[in-house]
């Protein structure tokens, strides 16, 4: 059996990101924080020069399945620690705003009240006029869990697309009831 085709790939790590390896967790700090996680599976990470490379300790299944995991997740864990994640919702709707304010996000979704969102701790958001909302984190779990529950506070309706959707969601839109013939 051959290794993961992902797995095999080196991650790059950046000009000012430092990586710290232990028997259970992998820590990578850069200029915009600092994250931790678990390792998985019976994997070895190895750093050379400015490259982390991941090896397989054995072949099993499970093991395999691993290697490209780990991988994408360091390798995320690098991206955001030196460039950070965004993610972009939009609100659509007449009448339909947001606000951010601190850790809160304030949204008039058409419910008899405003919808108040906190964000957890290291992901920031904005509010345009237009009504885009950007997430911006170091986490890409994190931020993507947000971006998923604030949109699940409204999502788009099936006829006529008003409610949070992500900004490169295609919402397809169905017919309304016809005219009877008569």
């Amino acid at each position: 059996m051959s290794m993961s085709r992902i797995g095999k790939q080196p991650v790059e790590i950046p000009k000012g990101v430092a990586v710290n390896i232990t028997e259970e967790a992998i820590t990578v700090k850069g200029p915009k924080g600092e994250l931790t996680r678990k390792r998985v599976g019976n994997i070895d990470v190895k750093v050379s020069g400015d490259e982390l490379i991941l090896l397989p300790r054995d072949e099993q299944r499970q093991t395999r399945a691993f290697h490209g995991l780990m991988r994408t997740l360091v390798n995320n864990m690098v991206v955001g620690v030196s460039a950070g994640f965004t993610r972009q919702l939009r609100i659509v709707g007449v009448g339909y705003r947001g606000e951010a304010s601190g850790d809160m996000l304030i949204l008039n979704l058409g419910y008899s009240h405003p919808v108040e969102f906190r964000l957890p701790e290291g992901i920031q958001a904005s509010v345009s006029k237009d009504g885009l909302i950007e997430l911006s984190g170091i986490d890409k779990e994190l931020l993507g869990d947000v971006a998923a529950r604030i949109r699940k506070t409204r999502k788009p309706d099936a006829y006529k697309g008003k409610g949070i959707r992500y900004a490169e969601e295609v919402v397809r839109l169905k017919p309304g009831k016809s005219a009877a013939k008569g």
